[in-house]
């Protein structure tokens, strides 16, 4: 399996599915595609006809676009692999969660581009505070909820965790507050040997995306 990803400093798409395969041990390459410097994504777009957005999974000759259509082939293609609470109510209301931050959120996503290198503080407007706040929801909500060992959503690390995997580098690139809960997450999030090698490969990139590094 090849994945297409772009910047790891800038991209959060890209970090969700990458992060998972690297927990899960699954094996990969990868393929980085700077778009806003290269032409590489615009041309593999129009190859494969698949919009010009990563990540995008090459398997067994298949072409995967989203990371959340990638992580669920992956946990169809690795059934032995608790990609997902392996509970199913727990499973179900995480699938809901994980839905939830793929179409939400825009005020935090907007404000705070993801930035593994940002270390500044920036208020956040009125409607992001909202977004932050249904964060704290969230993450009290999972905290209430019977489940194994462990200090992620669910107890071990799921699909769960890789979705909402770039709000943790927004939450601390930019000086944002969400709650306890969510602060013991992010500090298991940080200790993850695959998140480490995610951050250091982001401050050898040499490409730099203005608009995003700009945010005040």
């Amino acid at each position: 399996m090849n994945l297409n990803i772009t910047y790891k400093n800038y991209s959060s798409w890209s970090l969700r599915p990458w992060l998972l395969m690297k927990v899960f041990d699954i094996p990969f390459t990868e393929t980085l595609l700077p778009f806003a410097h290269t032409d590489a994504l615009s041309a593999f777009s129009t190859d494969h006809s698949v919009p010009a957005l990563v990540p995008i999974l090459e398997s067994e000759g298949m072409v995967i676009w989203d990371s959340l259509a990638i992580m669920e082939y992956l946990a169809e293609s690795n059934a032995d692999k608790p990609l997902w609470p392996e509970d199913a109510k727990l499973r179900a209301i995480a699938r809901s969660a994980a839905a939830e931050m793929h179409s939400g959120f825009a005020s935090l996503r907007t404000q705070f581009p993801m930035n593994c290198r940002s270390s500044k503080v920036v208020e956040p407007s009125d409607s992001t505070k909202k977004d932050l706040q249904r964060l704290a929801e969230i993450w009290s909500f999972f905290a209430n909820q019977k489940k194994g060992s462990g200090d992620f959503l669910c107890g071990e690390f799921s699909i769960l965790d890789a979705m909402y995997a770039p709000v943790m580098w927004r939450v601390s690139g930019y000086g944002l507050s969400v709650s306890t809960e969510f602060s013991d997450w992010s500090k298991a999030m940080r200790a993850l040997p695959a998140m480490e090698e995610w951050y250091q490969d982001s401050l050898k990139e040499e490409w730099v995306i203005p608009e995003t590094d700009e945010v005040k």
